[in-house]
């Protein structure tokens, strides 16, 4: 007799989607609905494939850079920010432009360009090439020391330590940002900063999350972007509880030899993936299985919501 093959899929909650990719989502999705002419977007407007050629179907034009934007065309900057300077280039080719920048983002930006009206040398603990990291290192005309781990905090050396500030990338590891932390204040007791304010709500809630998935599964998958860092850090945390995790773009990435002597899989996706992916997963899964039971797990709430801009200037 044919024994039933069956898997547990637990799924985390919250997932997916953040108010500031959605927001900045949209403001896409809204121009190319009210314009009669091309919409530019300067980089991935998130760190997502799916979304991107979703948009790109729409009719989005994607480009590195302003200098491959026509003088006097639309052009949207993506979620994770720019430097003040990609603004002003944009005001040269007589480009208009809505600034997507998830607020939170927008937030660090602030903070930086504060510090450096009141005299401080400031560090950055984020992961340099992040278009994030250079976005915030834009705001300034100082030259910022970028941290990425706890071995570069222990090595930076200062001449002046009187007035020293540090803010943060806004996707990193919570456990990991509050060591580089930890270590600054003993380093540097005058050194001032915001603990971990600048972590964002969503990034903070879904490490949380998967946290707590992890220790009920045998297996867990991670759906993201290959560059999307939020994501990058789910998988890490799963990874440290000696889970074995794989970090997946859909299913098309899916090995069906990872779930020999898999019992309980567990499911969560980065702030910059759509549900979809998941569902498309699960779809998969029901192929290849003759029972798929299915639990959303219970989490924090998002009520959180950003309102889209859609006048360009």
């Amino acid at each position: 007799m044919k024994t039933m093959k069956k898997i547990k899929v637990l799924l985390a909650s919250p997932r997916g989607f953040c108010a500031g990719v959605k927001r900045a989502i949209d403001m896409v999705d809204l121009a190319l609905q009210n314009s009669n002419s091309p919409i530019y977007v300067r980089h991935e407007i998130v760190h997502n494939k799916r979304v991107v050629n979703d948009l790109k179907r729409k009719g989005a034009i994607f480009v590195k850079e302003l200098e491959e934007v026509p003088k006097g065309a639309k052009v949207i900057f993506s979620a994770h920010g720019v430097s003040k300077k990609v603004k002003q280039d944009a005001k040269i080719y007589r480009q208009l432009s809505i600034d997507a920048t998830c607020p939170l983002v927008s937030k660090v930006h602030q903070q930086i360009k504060l510090y450096e009206k009141k005299g401080y040398k400031i560090l950055l603990i984020g992961h340099k090439g992040h278009p994030e990291v250079d976005g915030i290192e834009g705001q300034v005309n100082q030259k910022i020391i970028i941290i990425e781990d706890e071995k570069q905090a222990k090595e930076i050396r200062l001449k002046d330590t009187k007035k020293i500030a540090y803010v943060t990338q806004t996707t990193l590891s919570l456990n990991d940002t509050s060591e580089i932390i930890k270590i600054l204040k003993n380093k540097f007791p005058n050194i001032i900063g915001p603990d971990l304010n600048d972590i964002c709500y969503a990034t903070q809630n879904r490490q949380i999350a998967v946290s707590k998935l992890a220790d009920l599964c045998d297996l867990v998958f991670v759906v993201g972007g290959e560059n999307s860092s939020n994501t990058k850090r789910l998988a890490e945390i799963v990874k440290k509880k000696n889970i074995s995790v794989f970090r997946i773009s859909g299913k098309e990435d899916i090995n069906q030899s990872w779930f020999d002597e898999v019992k309980t899989l567990g499911i969560t996706s980065g702030a910059s993936s759509p549900e979809v992916l998941i569902e498309e997963i699960l779809d998969f899964l029901s192929v290849i299985y003759d029972e798929v039971e299915i639990k959303d797990l219970e989490g924090i709430k998002e009520n959180i919501t950003f309102k889209p801009i859609t006048k360009f200037s």
